[in-house]
């Protein structure tokens, strides 16, 4: 079979509808996943969708495939990323979410989980491999049946968390899914809830579900002022990532909002690791050390996040909380180590119902001056090339601290730069951040100028995610 080298990227197959992703390539990459289950032992795979409008077609050959290669298939319907997670954590090991997650429209892919852990890189390359060479298995006996995992997923949140006092809140799900699913749960923790865009559309018509971008936030920022709400809650186009405004229009990136969640789940696993990825904020360790935890800076991807967690827990250490700046979050503690916007949500109200004046606590957060995540664009397969380019020629002297787990991350005691290779499309992914507004002017320079020594011709954008 004939596919696109290009929607098989490190954590996902993400493609546009149908140019570079079809009914044909769902099939096949049913037959392709049903074959390499099978092989592992696993004969139960559970398939969600997304709000997507290419979503039913998707799902319907990608179940085809699935069965052909002879599993049992829990087709859960239309759901969030992580209700599908929570399905193959209750009801099979593994499973299949059909999401675009924050992508344009016309976009949509595939997460997958495979006896328990996320597919990512040589694995993914090992299902494209299966599909154009088309060597699967026919095997006879799959079937399918449907399953609501909602009221389980609602039941396993509820009995978890619990408020101190009740919140009033606005939920902004932007016509994504989380919209069909979060609301509820929240009323149901004791919430009083306006909503925004709760409808599922797949047309996004009023603004696209990326609370990482700002421009994303406008309505629900207007929604805390004429509403008197205490906080904002929006979630992304799948429901993995969370987004948080305060009463005053304050957006607390996922870095700050990872302090308060470690100094939480650390006064219940005290000298726990927590980890989190290389555009996190200098300051983020330090809180986490003051709570008595082990801060681990590692690779970005919510798939390398998810398996170094379960590696330290199989080395017999506690690994209970991870966080991405791009917003996924990982409790392990309490809940199952996915990556899930609505639990994050009510883990972060359980904390504020603690104290009568949740803005304020948030407001109080550490923070720095820092640039948003930017992007240089880069033609196909040259930012790693860069990188490598980067890290030779880097040349900094004490005190600067320099890290090159991923990319090239250079720490002064006042903030850090950071150049790194996207893995998911062909820009250099740049972060700075200085305690003030000097020094991240003065390490911004620094940086740039390394990187314009090897690329002279290097233009920043706004990351476009």
């Amino acid at each position: 079979m004939q596919v696109s080298a290009s929607i098989f990227k490190a954590y996902d197959i993400r493609g546009i509808v149908p140019s570079s992703l079809n009914e044909a390539v769902a099939e096949g990459l049913g037959r392709a996943f049903g074959t390499i289950a099978r092989r592992e032992g696993e004969t139960t795979v559970a398939v969600g969708r997304d709000g997507r409008l290419s979503g039913p077609s998707l799902a319907a050959a990608l179940i085809r495939g699935l069965v052909a290669a002879g599993v049992q298939v829990i087709d859960v319907g239309m759901v969030t990323t992580p209700i599908l997670y929570f399905a193959a954590h209750t009801l099979a090991k593994s499973g299949i979410q059909i999401t675009g997650s924050h992508n344009p429209k016309d976009y949509n892919g595939f997460k997958m989980i495979m006896g328990g852990r996320a597919i990512y890189g040589e694995e993914i390359q090992a299902l494209r491999s299966m599909i154009e060479a088309e060597d699967w298995l026919d095997v006879p006996g799959g079937n399918v049946r449907q399953a609501d995992v909602l009221p389980a997923y609602r039941e396993r949140i509820v009995s978890d968390v619990k408020l101190a006092r009740p919140l009033k809140i606005v939920i902004d799900s932007g016509n994504g899914i989380a919209g069909a699913s979060s609301p509820a749960i929240f009323r149901a923790l004791g919430c009083e809830v306006t909503e925004l865009f709760s409808e599922v559309d797949g047309n996004f018509p009023n603004h696209h579900p990326d609370p990482s971008k700002p421009e994303n936030l406008h309505d629900l920022i207007a929604a805390l002022k004429t509403t008197g709400a205490e906080l904002g809650l929006a979630f992304d186009g799948d429901g993995d990532r969370l987004g948080i405004v305060t009463r005053e229009g304050n957006n607390i990136f996922p870095d700050r909002q990872m302090a308060l969640f470690a100094q939480d789940v650390l006064s219940r696993v005290p000298g726990g690791t927590i980890l989190f990825d290389v555009k996190c904020s200098q300051r983020l360790a330090p809180a986490i050390e003051a709570a008595g935890g082990k801060a681990l800076m590692f690779k970005t991807g919510h798939s390398l996040i998810k398996a170094k967690m379960k590696a330290i827990e199989a080395e017999g250490g506690q690994a209970p909380l991870g966080g991405e700046m791009s917003g996924h979050i990982f409790f392990k503690e309490r809940w199952f180590g996915f990556d899930d916007g609505t639990y994050a949500g009510a883990r972060l109200l359980e904390i504020l119902s603690q104290s009568p004046d949740a803005s304020a606590v948030l407001d109080a957060l550490p923070t720095s001056f820092s640039t948003p995540e930017l992007n240089v664009g880069c033609a196909e397969g040259e930012p790693h090339t860069l990188v490598a380019q980067l890290v030779a020629a880097a040349k900094f002297d004490a005190p600067a601290a320099v890290n090159t787990i991923d990319g090239l991350r250079v720490d002064w005691p006042d903030g850090f730069g950071l150049i790194r290779a996207s893995n998911t499309t062909p820009v250099l992914v740049l972060r700075f951040e200085g305690q003030t507004e000097a020094a991240l002017e003065r390490i911004q320079t620094q940086m740039m100028a390394l990187l314009r020594s090897a690329k002279p011709d290097a233009q920043i954008q706004a990351a476009a995610h």
